[in-house]
């Protein structure tokens, strides 16, 4: 029989799988409660970033309707781009 190959991600699950069913589902715990935490980083970021475009004026404003009609602008038209900026800056 051929020899496995032995990926880091492998190693990693075998080593889990050593573990007692409680240290498991402690480290299942962990990974999560981590994950969560990420993700509200993440989430403060994009957060951050909105509220500066706001602040510099980079933002867009407008209805579900508006942003709509850009994007179908923008996509068969690769000039609406600047005409939507020119709408948004009056």
């Amino acid at each position: 029989m051929g020899q496995r190959t032995s990926t880091p991600f492998q190693r990693a699950i075998d080593v889990i799988e050593a573990l007692p069913l409680e240290d498991q589902e402690t480290l299942i715990d962990l990974v999560h409660r981590r994950l969560i935490e990420c993700r509200r980083a993440e989430i403060a970021r994009h957060a951050a970033e909105t509220l500066q475009a706001v602040r510099e004026g980079r933002a867009k404003y407008g209805t579900v309707e508006d942003l709509r009609h850009d994007l179908l602008a923008e996509l068969f038209d690769p000039s609406a781009e600047l005409r939507a900026r020119l709408r948004t800056e009056r």
